[in-house]
């Protein structure tokens, strides 16, 4: 199985750059991984939000493969604690055949397209986080709950 991040836009902070970077990494020592950008939307100051969230779900399905268990990071999704992350993970990891893919959208959510594909959600706090920084504790709660499932001492309880 191999882990995908599907984002909509370039990161551009280069300290979240820097530090999704170091995480991405770090996953990588414990199972395929890659991050996969869809550019951001040009000239959208005449589009609608519905009009912007069905070009960007366009471009989000285009990605998508056959077989992919595909899980949106979503407000309204299931939230887990890191211990219940990693145990999530670890169970994906013995039933998807393919491809996991992890669904960051743009700004204004999802198109019901992409909802429809979707075979969950999960939330990674009741608090709201910018799209840029969701990115880098992502990929880091990734590399935390790889860390619980090897018996690593990066996670405290």
């Amino acid at each position: 199985m191999k882990v995908s991040l599907l984002l909509v836009g370039k990161t551009v902070n280069k300290h979240f750059v820097e530090l999704i970077d170091e995480y991405a990494g770090r996953v990588k020592h414990y199972i395929g991984f890659e991050i996969v950008t869809i550019p951001e939307l040009k000239n959208t100051k005449n589009l609608s939000v519905d009009q912007q969230k069905q070009m960007e779900g366009e471009l989000i399905l285009k990605q998508l493969q056959s077989g992919d268990y595909v899980v949106l990071l979503d407000e309204h999704g299931k939230e887990f604690r890191s211990i219940e992350f990693s145990k999530y993970m670890e169970q994906k990891m013995l039933s998807v055949n393919k491809r996991l893919v992890f669904v960051i959208g743009g700004p204004y959510g999802f198109s019901q397209d992409v909802y429809g594909k979707a075979n969950e959600k999960i939330s990674l706090s009741k608090m709201t986080f910018s799209h840029q920084m969701i990115r880098l504790i992502f990929v880091e709660q990734l590399y935390r709950a790889m860390t619980i499932m090897k018996g690593e001492p990066y996670h405290h309880e």
